[in-house]
């Protein structure tokens, strides 16, 4: 996870957010904080719920057992709370993605990290496991250091 050791600060930008795959995203202001340590990644995030407000969360990746594996812990007060989630992935240069499935055999919960020439990307996706619905982006944010 070495890839985002420049990139530990704060960090503002703008997330938009929509629950079903036929909602248009809704922007709003949004925040995190990235540091490193070791072979850990924690970004502490900030957002806002277009209906409940504020919320925040936290994601720590790692190396996973297997070569560009990755697995993490992540939580967040709108999400999944109270219990944090165990997600597995992997990791790519300056991106990992992981995930869980969330409705087991139907749904599963993607949630990519990536560091961009200008900034940090955090993108949260539902996949589809069967049927003919489309992936798609649940919450996506772009952030500059502050």
């Amino acid at each position: 996870m070495t890839s985002f050791a420049d990139r530990a600060g704060t960090w503002a930008g703008q997330n938009s957010f929509r629950l079903l795959a036929t909602d248009e995203p809704r922007p709003a202001p949004a925040s995190a904080v990235l540091g490193v340590q070791g072979p850990l990644t924690t970004l502490a995030y900030a957002w806002e719920h277009p209906t409940d407000g504020d919320q925040a969360g936290s994601l720590t990746v790692g190396p996973g057992p297997d070569d560009g594996s990755a697995v993490a812990l992540w939580g967040d007060s709108w999400h999944q709370a109270p219990e944090a989630k165990v997600l597995t992935g992997h990791r790519d240069g300056a991106s990992v993605t992981v995930g869980y499935d969330y409705a087991p055999g139907q749904w599963r919960w993607e949630i990519t990290l990536t560091a961009t020439d200008d900034g940090l990307e955090l993108r949260m996706d539902n996949v589809p496991l069967e049927g003919d619905e489309e992936r798609y982006a649940a919450m996506a944010a772009r952030l500059h250091r502050t």
